[in-house]
C-alpha cells in the first residue's frame, strides 16, 4: 500500500525522523490556516501518487496568506497524470544547502535489507543510476544485525556526503531503517534528504510503501486505506481478494504464483504484446475464484484476448478447468481465451474443456507458455 507524502511524512515522525512542520488541507481556508502555523514562507504542495508534481505545476512557495490562496485554488481539482488533485500539504519551506537521496528496501536476491545513498539527490534515482551509477552507495544490512550508527555515518561518508552532514544523515539513516523494519515498510525512501544552512538535516520529501502482508499487526493503517487510490479494476479485485495490478495493454493475464505472473508479462512483452494487468490468483484456487479473475479481467475494456497460465502444484488442474466453464456461463467475456493448463490433474481439466462444448474461437489450449503467449498477443494485435 502506498502512502501519499503527507502520511509517509506523519509516519517517519512517528520514529523521530525530523520533517518540515506543516499540514494536510482540503479546502484553501484550511490552506490558509495551515500556512499561518508553518509560518511563512511555505509550499503548497499537491498530494498525488505519481511523479512529475512540480512540473506539472503542483507544487508552489508562497510568501504569504494572499499567494496561499491562489496556489491552493489552483492546485485542488487539478489533473495531473490522471490524478486529481484532493488535498494538498502545505509546510514550511526550508533553506537547502544540499540535496541528498536515502532509502531502504529488500533485496529478495540477496535475501537481506538493501541501503541505497546518494549524495545526489532531488532527482529520480533511475536518472542517477543511469547518468552517474557510481555516486549510489549501496549497503546489505543482515536483518539479524540491523544498521548500527557506526555503520550509517561511514555508509554517509563513503558516498561522499558534506562532513557537515555526517552525523545528521547517519542518525537519520537509523532511524528510518528503524521504520523501514519495525514499520513493516516495502520501501522507505527520502528524495531530497537536505542538508539546511544551520548544519540541520532532515526529510524534505517521503515516499512509503507499507507491506500489506504486515496488515494485521498494524490495526492503525485503516486509516491510510480510505484514502488509498485505486482504479475500478483494482477496487472490483480487491472486492474478490485477488492480487490484482491493472496496466495499460491488450492482453489480460491470470497466473497462479507471482513469480509466474511475472514470467508471464515478460514473455507476453518478448512476442510483441503488452499486459493489461498482473493478476495472481495464488496457489489454493478453486472454481469460484478463477471465475471472479475472469470477470475482473472482462471488465477492462481494452482487454483483447485473455492468456491463462497456470501450473499445478498445490492448484488443481480440474479446478481451473471448472472454473473457466463455470465463468463462461455466467460472464459474456468480450475476449476470447488461450490457456496452458499443466502440473496436477491438467489432463483432467483439459478433459472437462474439451467436453465442454466451447467453440476454439472462445477458448484454445496450448502445450507451452511460450505457444500460449504468442497465439494470445496475435488474437490481440489482429483484434486491434
Amino acid at each position: 500500500m502506498d502512502l501519499f507524502e503527507y502520511q509517509g511524512k506523519q509516519y517517519f515522525a512517528r520514529f523521530d525522523i525530523p520533517v518540515s512542520p506543516g499540514g494536510v488541507a482540503y479546502t484553501v481556508d484550511e490552506a490558509v490556516a495551515v500556512a499561518e502555523a508553518a509560518v511563512y514562507p511555505v509550499v503548497v504542495k499537491a498530494q498525488v501518487q505519481v511523479g512529475g508534481r512540480g512540473k506539472a505545476g503542483g507544487i508552489k512557495l508562497a510568501a504569504n496568506a494572499d499567494e496561499v490562496r491562489l496556489h491552493a485554488g489552483n492546485i485542488l481539482g487539478m489533473d495531473i497524470k490522471g490524478h486529481l488533485v484532493k488535498r494538498i500539504w502545505v509546510e514550511h519551506a526550508s533553506d537547502i544547502a544540499e540535496e541528498y537521496y536515502a532509502s531502504f528496501t529488500l533485496d529478495r536476491a540477496a535475501k537481506k535489507h538493501l541501503l541505497m545513498l546518494s549524495a545526489e539527490g532531488g532527482v529520480e534515482i533511475e536518472t542517477v543510476a543511469v547518468e552517474h551509477p557510481d555516486a549510489i552507495v549501496t549497503l546489505h544490512i543482515d536483518p539479524v544485525d540491523g544498521l548500527s550508527l557506526a555503520t550509517a555515518r561511514q555508509a554517509a561518508a563513503d558516498a561522499k556526503l558534506n562532513p557537515a552532514a555526517l552525523d545528521g544523515a547517519a542518525d537519520i539513516l537509523v532511524k528510518l531503517y528503524d521504520c523501514f523494519t519495525r514499520g513493516d515498510c516495502d520501501l522507505a525512501e527520502i528524495n531530497p534528504l537536505i542538508l539546511r544552512p544551520d548544519g540541520g538535516v532532515h526529510a524534505l520529501d517521503a515516499k512509503v510503501s507499507l507491506d500489506n502482508s504486515a496488515a494485521f499487526r498494524h490495526p492503525e493503517w485503516d486509516e491510510y486505506r480510505a484514502t488509498e487510490e485505486l482504479d475500478e479494476r483494482e477496487r472490483l479485485a480487491r472486492t474478490h481478494d485477488l492480487q490484482y495490478i491493472g496496466l495499460d495493454g491488450t492482453v489480460g493475464i491470470i497466473a497462479n504464483g507471482a513469480g509466474l505472473a511475472m514470467s508471464t508479462l515478460d514473455v507476453v512483452n518478448q512476442v510483441g504484446g503488452s499486459a493489461a494487468n498482473f493478476l495472481d490468483i495464488g496457489g489454493g484456487a478453486n472454481a469460484d475464484m478463477m471465475a471472479a479473475a475472469l470477470e475482473v479481467i472482462n471488465f477492462d475494456q481494452n482487454v483483447k484476448s485473455i492468456l491463462i497460465n497456470i501450473f499445478g502444484g498445490i492448484t488443481r488442474g480440474e479446478e481451473v478447468a471448472k472454473g473457466i466453464v463455470e465463468a463462461l456461463g455466467r460472464v459474456n467475456l468480450r475476449a476470447p481465451i488461450v490457456i496452458r493448463l499443466d502440473g496436477t490433474n491438467a489432463e483432467e481439466g483439459r478433459a472437462i474443456l474439451a467436453s465442454a462444448g466451447i467453440p476454439e474461437s472462445r477458448l484454445t489450449s496450448k502445450p507451452t507458455m511460450l505457444e500460449a503467449a504468442r497465439a494470445a498477443v496475435a488474437i490481440a494485435n489482429g483484434a486491434n
